[in-house]
């Protein structure tokens, strides 16, 4: 490090020495609302810059001497003005963007003009890079809570939903752990025990300003972004007075219970502005559930015939072995901070500290009636029936009657309570050293969640059932409803949780960039930079079990109980879910109380899923920039990674009863170096024609699950699952081609294609160790592939006459296929033909809107298809995702020019959650959300 900033100061002492100025500045709308991707050139030299999305440019190396200077901007004329230059010094020329200047003088500005979507249109226009942008003004148009729905909406990615809202994001059909999302530039930590899903459904959606969408990444960022990298920029402080505010409320169909919303930002800057400063908050209190039924499926049946250890197999259809009928009760309370400041000491130095404290609450009651087929040996020739084509259609089962809480505080509520954090803290300067451009960030980030006093009261029983045998809707009913009846389930289990992950992110960073022309008369720069990543991840769990010492908890019929059957069931009114012990009850229930509980720690619940992985990144880059003529200009770099992982798990082994034989930590050690080259190719066929060309190296990290070297060896059931410490990271090497025109009046169509070549892509292999035990490890597959299509077009409609000029369309279709080898069965054998996991082949984003002067209306739609989501040992066990299809309506009506009400209608097509086993109509989970209903008003007052 101490030899990179001398060089470092050698290169600025040397490029210092020219007889040259420098010029930088701000450029803001009407409203002191800092601008993004506007273009500011110095024609007659061939050279320019972008402003970044601070609204910042910074123009170096420029000789001394009258210039004139035109700053363009897409929908608008250019704006030109001379100045100055004074060798060695740096001049501030700032510009602002009047609405009067557009060519469009008879379109409503308000409504699209110097809008969000002209913002991310410029800046997308003018990237090196192939990116998707999209600012929270152009979010404000979609009825999107949270940063993931919002996300969705870009071309060529989809969401994994928890409880009807977009959480674990999928980037050009790759899997959540395949892609990175950052923070202003930094790794998000994840919450997530087993992966490194950063939980989309936390951040909210209002307390950011822009959305970033790298699809294909440059040397200078993380190259962790197999798929892509999501970068997510917060607010910062205007160039003048801001006050915004929302409030509203709303209704949730499924429980018609109430939303509540709430969010305010205030910024401003010092009359001599050098100070900056902007705070805002949000709040959002949506009290919500979902209606699930769940199958486990099997081909397989044994009975006992007499001889109890050599059961006989009879042949069937696929049957559901288990079956559950799940009903959830939610309300989460969803909290945002931040507070970002900046300092100018002069022109060509700077500070900024930004932060943001995201604070979630989730209380959850869960209901579940459950029934598995009881193990072979319990069932006789007279207990079961199959029919002639061989259905399964009568069959004993165990059935489980379960409640799930949490104790009775002002924090839990009788609910369990998942405490979800993640806040982020950062320190940077920019600075410009005669022609050196230098910045430097140093970050904290932490995301927690915890889980305490998580409890399960369980009754069970054991009775006949029929069958129906329909795989789409499987349904199991008593064959004698009295044997069913929920007083006489008899105490099976009552347990506690806690629960708590913990990761912690320590950023630190540095970029150099200087003027660097290898070509005479073209502009060009060289980048270069180090970055360290130093990362810590734990999870502590604990699960104790407690015993009923005087018999008061004998029976369901003993305990206050509540009936959550509901004819208005959105899986079908066929599922009654029926009679479960109280929450109320459940919470109140003192466990600490000796004389009514014995209690026993079980760490076979909890000890293989514990863990602490110290992982740190070292890494450096560097890129050279150059516009080879006034149309091609090409990036080309090369970064390194070096990887130095510390984990420490634990060894867990079951003796041939089950118990607990030993509990043992296992600690291992592994590094890894990429060496990550990469080209970028951007030709300007014309002003608002643009083709580019990628070719990138990046990389996945294991899921931290995967890569502790955890052990479990089960004597009893003869498994044994294994961690993977040796895992390889996942490489890609990418190519991307993309097209682009930009129209005048503020849209785009672009088309392109892209294949990624995968090596050492990660899966759970399931074999067959000598001893005939089942293992289960996640090894590094051979290759994977994925090629892609992907279109795109949004435009205001202001050719066509009369009113219809102010509609508007926003369209994107991507295509997928890919391919997997080295995948192993479970007989060892390598299967053919398989998709890598979660890419979905078919995906579309599609809206309608009309904007007025007063009022306007947009129709969303989201649609992605079914994919394979997790492996099993042969195809009829492979759980995949299934298709799904989301409709949105939203409405803004202006009472003037600071007050607007809105409405948004979400979810209108009830779209469930789903999985099926093996094929499309063989169903594993459906759960069902229905219609959410919000509304309210925003304010906003500029004052440049």
């Amino acid at each position: 490090m101490k030899h990179y900033f001398t060089l470092l100061l050698l290169t600025i002492s040397f490029f210092g020495l020219a007889q040259s100025g420098n010029l930088q500045g701000v450029i803001t709308d009407k409203d002191g609302i800092t601008i993004p991707g506007a273009t500011v050139s110095v024609a007659s030299l061939n050279k320019g810059t972008v402003t970044d999305f601070n609204g910042k440019y910074v123009l170096v190396n420029i000789p001394e001497g009258k210039h004139t200077i035109t700053v363009k901007y897409l929908g608008f004329s250019d704006v030109t003005q001379d100045i100055d230059i004074v060798a060695d010094q740096t001049v501030a020329l700032n510009f602002t963007l009047n609405s009067e200047d557009t060519e469009l003088k008879e379109v409503t500005i308000s409504g699209f003009g110097l809008s969000g979507q002209a913002r991310a249109l410029n800046t997308q226009k003018n990237k090196q890079n192939i990116t998707n942008v999209v600012s929270t003004d152009q979010i404000g148009k979609f009825p999107d809570a949270n940063i993931g729905d919002a996300v969705k909406r870009i071309p060529g990615i989809t969401m994994q939903v928890d409880q009807g809202e977009a959480r674990n994001i999928i980037v050009r059909g790759l899997s959540p752990q395949l892609n990175s999302v950052t923070l202003n530039g930094s790794r998000i930590p994840s919450a997530e025990g087993d992966n490194r899903n950063v939980q989309m459904d936390l951040i909210p959606s209002d307390m950011i300003q822009t959305i970033e969408v790298n699809k294909a990444v440059t040397p200078d960022m993380d190259a962790d972004a197999l798929g892509g990298s999501v970068n997510l920029i917060t607010r910062t402080s205007p160039q003048g007075f801001r006050l915004s505010a929302t409030v509203g409320s709303g209704l949730n169909f499924i429980t018609d219970k109430r939303i509540l919303n709430g969010s305010f930002l205030v910024g401003d800057r010092s009359k001599n502005d050098k100070f900056g400063w902007m705070v805002s908050a949000s709040i959002n209190d949506n009290d919500f559930g979902s209606d699930n039924v769940e199958a486990e499926w099997t081909d397989e049946f044994e009975f006992n015939n007499g001889d109890a250890d050599n059961l006989e197999a009879v042949d069937v259809n696929p049957y559901a072995n288990v079956f559950e009928i799940r009903e959830y009760l939610v309300q989460r309370v969803r909290r945002s901070f931040s507070a970002n400041l900046d300092y100018k000491f002069d022109d060509n130095n700077s500070v900024y500290f930004k932060s943001i404290y995201n604070w979630r609450d989730d209380r959850e009651n869960r209901f579940r009636l459950e029934h598995e087929i009881l193990d072979g040996e319990d069932i006789e020739a007279g207990d079961f029936s199959v029919d002639g084509n061989g259905n399964l259609t009568m069959f004993p089962v165990e059935a489980k009657r379960q409640s799930k809480g949490g104790i009775n505080n002002d924090r839990n509520k009788n609910r369990r309570l998942e405490d979800q954090r993640m806040q982020n803290y950062s320190l940077g300067g920019e600075h410009l050293l005669s022609n050196v451009q230098l910045d430097w960030m140093a970050s904290f980030a932490k995301a927690s969640e915890e889980r305490l006093n998580e409890r399960y009261l369980e009754y069970e029983s054991e009775y006949a059932i029929n069958f129906n045998n329909n795989q789409d809707k499987p349904l199991f009913s008593p064959t004698n409803p009295a044997d069913a009846s929920f007083a006489d389930f008899e105490f099976g289990e009552l347990t506690e949780e806690n629960q708590y992950t913990e990761e912690e992110d320590i950023n630190i960073f540095v970029n150099a960039q200087l003027p660097l022309s290898v070509i005479d008369g073209n502009d060009g720069f060289l980048k270069f930079g180090a970055k360290t990543r130093l990362k810590n991840k734990n999870r502590t769990n604990g699960f104790i079990e407690y015993s009923d010492e005087t018999g008061a908890l004998e029976f369901l019929g003993m305990v206050p109980t509540r009936s959550y059957s509901d004819t208005d069931f959105l899986a079908g009114s066929q599922y009654q879910i029926g009679t479960f012990a109280s929450p109320e009850f459940l919470g109140s229930i003192n466990l600490n109380d000796t004389n009514l509980f014995e209690a026993e720690d079980l760490p076979e619940e909890y000890a293989t899923a514990n863990f602490d992985v110290n992982e740190n990144v070292y890494a450096g880059y560097a890129m050279l920039n150059q516009n080879i003529t006034d149309k091609l200009s090409v990036l080309a770099g090369v970064r390194l990674e070096h990887t130095s992982i510390e984990s420490t798990g634990n060894e867990l082994v079951f003796n041939e009863d089950g118990d607990v034989d030993g509990i043992a930590e296992v600690k291992d050690e592994n590094s890894y170096t990429n060496i990550l080259p990469g080209v970028h190719f951007k030709y300007d066929i014309t002003d608002n024609t643009v083709l580019r060309f990628a070719w990138t190296n990046t990389l996945a990290r294991p899921n931290y699950v995967d890569l502790v070297p955890y052990r479990e060896i089960n004597n009893e059931d003869e498994e044994i699952f294994l961690g993977n410490s040796e895992l390889d990271p996942t490489t890609s090497m990418n190519f991307d081609f993309m097209a682009e025109h930009y129209f005048k009046s503020v849209g785009i169509v672009s088309g392109g294609l892209f294949y990624k070549s995968i090596s050492d892509f990660t899966y759970v292999f399931q074999s067959e160790d000598e001893n005939g035990y089942e293992v289960y490890q996640p090894l590094n597959g051979d290759d994977a592939s994925v090629f892609g299509a992907e279109v795109s077009f949004q435009r205001r409609l202001d050719f066509l006459p009369g009113f219809a000029k102010n509609f508007s369309i926003y369209l994107n279709y991507t295509y997928l296929t890919s391919s997997a080898d080295g995948i192993r069965n479970e007989d060892g054998e390598k299967r053919t033909d398989l998709d890598l996991p979660q890419t979905s082949p078919n995906m579309f984003n599609g809206s309608l809107g009309y904007a007025g002067k007063k009022f306007s209306l947009r129709l969303s739609a989201n649609y992605s298809d079914a994919y394979i989501d997790e492996i099993g040992g042969n195809a009829f066990e492979d759980r995949y995702y299934d298709q799904q299809f989301f409709l949105d309506f939203n409405a803004n009506v202006a009472l003037n020019n600071n007050l607007s009400l809105y409405l948004n209608l979400n979810n209108i097509t009830n779209q469930p959650l789903r999985y099926y086993q093996g094929v499309s109509s063989r169903t594993m989970q459906m759960e069902y959300y229905d219609m959410r209903l919000t509304f309210g008003l925003k304010y906003d007052l500029f004052k440049k």
